[in-house]
Formats: C-alpha cells, structure tokens, sequence
C-alpha cells in the first residue's frame, strides 16, 4: 500500500462551526492534504457544504461519526456518504454491522473500523464489561474487522506494533490521540505517543488535532509534524 508521506497527516477540523473550519484550512494551506471532520461540526450547520467544499479544494476528507446502528441503516449511512466523496469513515459495532457497512462502500470509500477509544484505559474498559486488556481488545476488533471486509482500524500507537504483528500491511491503521512532544498529561487521551513514534510502530495515518488548532503557528506545526513522518518513514524503510 503505497500512501505519499503528505497524506499520512490527518487534521482534525474540531471546531465550533463550518467557516471556523475553512479558516483553518486556509491557514494550514499545503501543509495539510487530509482532514477530519466529525460530531461537533454535524451538530452545526453547513457540515455537508464543508466536506463538499474540501473536496472542491482537492483535499481528503475522513468523515468520523462511528456509526452505531442496526446494520441496514449503517450500510445506507456508509453509501450515502461514499456518494458525497468521503475518503474514510468509522464505524462501531458487532460483525453484522461492520459486514454491512464494508459492502455498501462504494469509490474511493475506506471503511475503518473503532477498536478501542484512546481516551479508555484498562479500568474504563472493565467498567464498561469487558474482561480483557486494551492490547487483547484491539486485536480481537481488528481480527474482526479485516474478517468482515473492513478496509482498516482506528487504533493506538500503543497497540499498533502488536496489531502490525498479525495484521496484513493492507488493513489501514489511522492512530489518534497523537502528541508532537511525549506529554502523557492529557485531560480526555489517555493513551498518547509522538508521530515519530507511532509511523515507527507501524501507523499508516495520524490524526492530529489540538496541538495544530491550537498553535501559535498552526501552518508551522503542521509541517514541523509533517517532517517528522517524513523522518520516521525513512528511518523505518532504511531499517
């Protein structure tokens, strides 16, 4: 799976409104060819003219709103949004679900699987009944998905290494809950790492969004992040 190093950045639109978006994307300008949109932009007007508008501007876009539902209303979901050119969307749910969703793709549509939030450790996961470690989950999600025809997952740096370790290189790892500088003290990501570190484990996109939205410098931070992909994927190739 060749993916050029540009794209392998993704930034997270997390902001209150559409035009807030489109400033931002200004900013970032050719630093940032992925983005990400999700909950709080649906829940404001204009979502659907955002993502029409980033495609008119050549950008990808991966529309996460982890699709929970029974299976034909995910698989409807799935197509509608492939028609609208979306380039990557979530999803949870059991076998059925995902089986639905990975047939209704259609186009360039990836479809990726949720395995466990990063902002879940082990006490939040048994907590919630699940009686196994982060580490297990994860890769009884991603068995899962690549069974039913999932193009990827949504997963940890922490975990990717020992999903890279069973998985194909053609299952899609995108890694949230990404930090340009190793600072493990975060209000809702619990389980974090440094881009360098996540592309050496293995991770084939980032998901990046606080640190860009909030830099003095959006665009600087954006291509100090992406120099740092470039970095690493050299590292892991010469390696």
């Amino acid at each position: 799976m060749s993916i050029p190093s540009q794209d392998r950045l993704i930034a997270a639109l997390d902001l209150p409104h559409a035009d807030a978006a489109r400033a931002l994307v200004g900013r970032l300008g050719d630093a940032v060819h992925f983005y990400k949109i999700g909950l709080e932009l649906l829940m404001a007007p204009g979502f659907f003219e955002l993502l029409d508008w980033l495609k008119a501007a050549d950008k990808r876009v991966f529309v996460d709103l982890k699709f929970f539902d029974i299976p034909e209303t995910v698989a409807r979901a799935v197509r509608n949004l492939a028609e609208r050119g979306a380039d990557f969307c979530t999803i949870h749910g059991n076998q059925s679900i995902m089986e639905a969703a990975a047939q209704a793709k259609s186009g360039n549509m990836k479809v990726l699987a949720v395995t466990a939030l990063t902002s879940l450790d082990r006490g939040d996961l048994h907590d919630l009944g699940f009686a196994c470690d982060v580490a297990e989950l994860v890769l009884s999600r991603a068995r899962r998905a690549l069974a039913a025809g999932c193009d990827g997952v949504v997963s940890s740096g922490l975990e990717v290494e020992k999903l890279r370790a069973e998985a194909p290189r053609e299952l899609i790892c995108v890694t949230p809950g990404i930090r340009p500088v190793d600072n493990r003290v975060e209000a809702d990501q619990k389980r974090i790492m440094t881009p360098g570190a996540a592309i050496a484990a293995g991770a084939d996109y980032l998901v990046i969004g606080r640190p860009i939205r909030d830099a003095a410098d959006p665009r600087a931070m954006a291509q100090q992040i992406q120099d740092e992909i470039a970095q690493a994927l050299a590292a892991r190739k010469a390696g």
